[in-house]
């Protein structure tokens, strides 16, 4: 089963995606990452977003891939009136997990544009011992 979830947030925002369940059997894998400004050609920007498995204190375009709590990374890049916007997504596909995980957003240019997003996940039962793996797992992550 697949799993979407849309929204916007503004620059320097952060969003709590929940996924949590009581008792862990399901498991999570992105298997989409999309953004956009939400005025693709009336305005400029260079937005990072980023999925995390922690809540963030600090919200910045830096894109470190040994941070062990990183998902995945969108970006996209337009000038206002630019025909061909630069987009590149990365996702850590083989991650899994079943915790609530965390969108935020920075804009390098700073001029406030919303930031739409697109997640999908793909959804897996777990086991007894696969949830209690992938919790204790995501919880060594924070």
């Amino acid at each position: 089963m697949i799993k979407t979830f849309k929204g916007a947030l503004v620059d320097g925002g952060q969003e709590r995606i929940k996924l949590s369940t009581i008792k862990g059997k399901v498991g999570y894998r992105i298997i989409k990452f999309q953004v956009i400004s939400a005025e693709p050609f009336a305005k400029s920007g260079e937005h990072v977003a980023k999925l995390y498995y922690t809540e963030q204190s600090t919200i910045d375009a830096v894109v470190d891939f040994t941070d062990s709590n990183l998902l995945g990374v969108s970006l996209w890049r337009a000038s206002a009136g630019e025909t061909y916007p630069l987009s590149t997504t990365i996702i850590f596909d083989s991650e899994m997990f079943n915790q609530d995980i965390y969108i935020t957003h920075s804009d390098i240019n700073t001029d406030n544009t919303l930031l739409s997003y697109y997640i999908e996940m793909e959804t897996i039962e777990l086991s007894e011992m696969g949830a209690e793996y992938t919790t204790i797992k995501s919880l060594r992550s924070s």
